[in-house]
């Protein structure tokens, strides 16, 4: 009965459990989902710790993420957080082909920075948006259409540290696939991984670059000290090669033996079993002074100059590594041998190198070096080598000419006197032409009078006529101004001395032509003479016009000159003064402020310009004071003249004393003798300020012979001024055979460099001082690199070092160099006095390199001299 009853109720409960299962079985495949989504964030993590490259981990990304959701249609863009660029490392798409294909002729990041991505990345926040969606973005401006529609499209930033670097994409073509929550929760999830991931690679690849980076700094460094290593040794095997030839062209042997001995030196830096010098004759005659051949053991007879390999690198004048080849194809090309084919030696020869020996520039021979087989290789810094070496060998053989040659360079003598009486009498002639000439073009002369002849520029008198007015026209019209430009040009003197003065004119007269493009019409410019010019800018507006056209100057004059077929690069110092409206300007007060302001650049260090103000006149005016205050120093005789002990360093004597002058004022302070000789130098007083020096001496010289003894020398260095023309020089003959002094204790010095510069002056004046009784002397020996050649026909008696050099001697090299100087020095039977002695360190050197002969305040105390006499 009660079963009865229940049956009702069973279609109800069996609904009941139906709606449950239902429940159930939704509810195990969300629980089924979410182990996906779980293991597959699982999988998507793992690839983010183990991925050694981002093309791997975005592959891997796409391969789970299409587990998730629909994602067939995906990529990757990466931003640059530097440059701001926008790439796309990974991309998959349904319908469109790379973008790169699609847009060919633009970059990927403009290509992107207009489209969607680039929206999401300016904004940094996740975005999905729909067809509708885009359309509504296009209206309104924010994106262009990039690409086919799309149903859905879900953008979503990758960041780190707050930066946008990327944007993670998907987007489905089919209305039945959407995207929600799920989908943009899950993504961001993944931009994290992939944020990570980015920065955790990109601190490996910097890494690596700096491991890499720092292995090539440790791997040049270990090169290049191994090649400086190798370079030094090479370096003082060849400077005791020097050393060698330098002492066998001291050494008194006859001439086989000489050039026995320079092949010994040679076959110490190089293979010359086969070697021979040639030397050219008076007759066009070739000689062979030295042969040594594997072919033949006989030297090879005189003969005239024909067309063979030797006579070749005669007339180049330059040295040459052949191989067996290269004598072939200049046979071929009938370069030699085609006169004298009998002289052809060289089928035998694998390689050859010949290198002309130069005398004052002229070849006067060749040295020869060949190999006949492969074992002896000649490389090209074997040429280089040998060619220095060449130069020390030649000097050695013009010292052994220069007896020759100065025996007939007093033959020749008469000869010039009398040639140069005959020119004389011709300049006469042109002379009184020229006078009729200048006559008949007086008309002429009144344009000239107020132009440069060179370059047709207004001259001084035209100019200051012109700024005159320019003056007169600032005081009518107070609001009109001008300005003045003084110009000096670099480096003139180089050029002259250089090209020549023919090479000079061209360059003031195409120097002319460049600053006139610079300036307006209504301009003037002027040459004051030499390498100045003046330029006058009227009715300018303010300080920059001035500038503009200064920079234009100084731009067209640093661009290369071409002078004798070279290029030459010069420069300018420009000074400006203004018109300031002040009823004291003049003319000459303007022009003497661009003066001032010029000098002013020059002191700069040149190629600028300089604008005058109060503080530019303040430092003329007190430069003017300082050379006035000297001139009445010297005149007054108000400047001290004390004399410095030189001693011989193994009796501890005074053997030798010094003048040197010093000069104290309140207002410029102490000068010491250097800058004295500088500051007469600057103001063209070097004669009168030596000879007041010597006058000194003169009224010292009998106290001076009680304190120091007859037999203590007198040492002076005077200025090569002395020797530049001959009314200098007659003054100095005249200063010394007037002298109380006895010449034959007094040694003249020069200076080094001025020697080098001007020898044939030098060489008057020596023979002239040498007739009187004095000796002859060089100072700062070691700063004008004169040859040994030169020192050993020069009437030397004593050479005093410069004062630099014992401040130097830090290294071996330097010390053997030093060492050297004493050793070619006095093989000649030349003293040689160490100065700027100024430690007992210094005087340890010195006594130990052989030096007998010093100077310097070490020796002073080391001895407690007394004070020297004070004038």
């Amino acid at each position: 009965m009660d079963k009865d009853n229940n049956c009702p109720n069973l279609p109800k409960n069996i609904q009941l459990l139906q709606r449950r299962i239902s429940r159930l079985k939704r509810l195990a495949a969300k629980y089924k989902r979410a182990e996906i989504i779980q293991n597959t964030l699982l999988e998507i993590s793992n690839i983010a710790t183990k991925a050694t490259s981002l093309d791997d981990f975005y592959k891997g990304v796409h391969l789970h993420l299409q587990q998730l959701i629909p994602a067939d249609n995906f990529f990757i863009a990466s931003q640059n957080p530097v440059t701001g660029m926008i790439s796309l490392p990974f991309f998959a798409d349904e319908k469109d082909s790379h973008p790169t294909e699609l847009y060919p002729d633009e970059e990927i990041s403009e290509i992107l920075s207009r489209g969607i991505t680039g929206y999401v990345l300016r904004k940094g926040e996740p975005f999905l948006c729909s067809n509708e969606g885009f359309d509504q973005l296009i209206e309104q401006g924010e994106i262009e259409g990039l690409g086919s529609p799309c149903h859905q499209w879900l953008g979503v930033p990758i960041k780190s540290k707050g930066t946008v670097n990327g944007v993670l994409v998907v987007q489905s073509y089919n209305e039945q696939i959407n995207y929600g929550d799920l989908e943009l929760e899950l993504m961001g999830f993944i931009c994290h991984h992939i944020s990570g991931v980015m920065e955790r690679l990109l601190h490996n690849e910097q890494l690596e670059i700096a491991i890499e980076e720092r292995t090539r700094e440790l791997s040049f460094a270990y090169n290049s000290l191994k090649a400086e290593v190798h370079e030094r040794v090479k370096a003082e095997k060849l400077q005791k090669s020097l050393f060698q030839i330098t002492e066998i062209s001291s050494l008194n042997i006859q001439q086989r033996d000489f050039y026995t001995r320079i092949h010994q030196v040679i076959s110490q830096l190089i293979p010359a079993d086969n070697c021979f010098i040639s030397l050219i004759e008076k007759n066009n005659t070739l000689f062979f002074p030295f042969y040594v051949s594997q072919m033949a053991k006989k030297y090879p007879e005189s003969r005239l100059m024909k067309d063979g390999l030797t006579e070749y690198i005669i007339k180049h004048k330059k040295p040459k590594l052949f191989s067996a080849d290269d004598i072939a194809l200049l046979v071929k090309q009938r370069e030699i041998y085609t006169q004298s084919p009998e002289l052809n030696k060289t089928q035998k020869m694998h390689q050859w190198i010949g290198i002309p020996l130069f005398i004052n520039g002229e070849v006067v021979g060749a040295l020869t070096i060949y190999s006949l087989n492969d074992q002896q290789i000649y490389q090209r810094r074997d040429l280089d080598l040998l060619t220095f070496v060449s130069q020390h060998i030649a000097n050695a053989i013009e010292r052994k000419n220069a007896a020759e040659s100065l025996k007939r360079s007093h033959e020749l003598l008469e000869e010039k006197v009398n040639t140069r009486t005959q020119a004389l009498a011709q300049v006469n002639i042109n002379l009184q032409a020229e006078v009729n000439q200048r006559r008949k073009i007086e008309a002429q002369l009144v344009h000239d009078a107020q132009h440069d002849g060179l370059t047709g520029l207004p001259n001084r008198n035209y100019l200051m006529e012109r700024l005159s007015q320019a003056l007169k026209h600032v005081r009518r019209h107070g609001l009109d101004q001008f300005a003045l430009l003084f110009i000096d040009l670099d480096r003139f003197k180089v050029i002259n001395d250089t090209f020549g003065h023919l090479e000079g004119d061209r360059f003031l007269i195409e120097t002319a032509k460049r600053l006139k493009s610079c300036i307006r019409d209504n301009d003037t410019i002027a040459r004051m003479g030499g390498d100045e010019f003046i330029i006058l800018l009227d009715s300018i507006h303010g300080t920059t016009d001035a500038i503009e056209v200064c920079e234009r100057i100084l731009h067209q004059l640093s661009q290369p000159f071409i002078l004798a077929n070279q290029e030459f690069k010069s420069g300018a110092s420009i000074g400006v003064a203004f018109s300031n409206n002040n009823k004291y300007d003049t003319s000459e007060s303007i022009l003497r402020n661009a003066d001032r302001a010029m000098y002013q650049a020059k002191s700069k260090g040149k190629g600028c310009y300089v604008i005058f103000d109060s503080q530019i006149g303040y430092q003329s005016e007190q430069q003017s004071d300082l050379d006035k205050q000297f001139k009445l120093a010297i005149k007054n005789q108000h400047i001290a003249i004390h004399y410095r002990p030189i001693f011989d360093l193994a009796t501890n004597t005074i053997i030798a004393i010094e003048p040197q002058a010093s000069w104290h004022t309140e207002q410029h302070g102490s000068w010491d003798h250097k800058k004295l000789n500088q500051l007469a130098f600057n103001n063209q007083l070097s004669l009168i300020f030596e000879d007041y020096i010597f006058k000194s001496l003169t009224k010292d010289y009998q106290q001076l012979k009680q304190k120091y003894g007859v037999a203590t020398r007198l040492y002076m260095t005077i200025s090569s001024q002395h020797v530049n023309h001959k009314h200098a020089l007659r003054g100095l003959k005249n200063t010394l055979k007037t002298s109380v002094i006895d010449l034959s204790k007094l040694t003249i010095f020069f200076n080094e460099n001025s020697l080098v510069k001007d020898i044939e002056n030098h060489l008057n004046a020596f023979e002239i001082i040498e007739q009187l009784g004095a000796k002859i002397g060089i100072d700062n020996y070691g700063t004008g690199y004169s040859s040994l050649s030169s020192l050993s026909y020069l009437p030397l008696s004593t050479i005093k070092l410069d004062t630099e050099i014992s401040k130097h001697m830090l290294s071996e090299t330097q010390l053997k160099l030093v060492q050297a100087y004493r050793l070619s020095v006095e093989a000649l039977d030349i003293q040689i006095v160490a100065t700027g002695i100024d430690t007992l360190q210094q005087l340890n050197q010195f006594t130990a390199l052989g030096y007998q002969i010093g100077q310097g305040r070490a020796i002073e105390q080391k001895l407690q001299t007394v004070s020297p006499l004070s004038a």
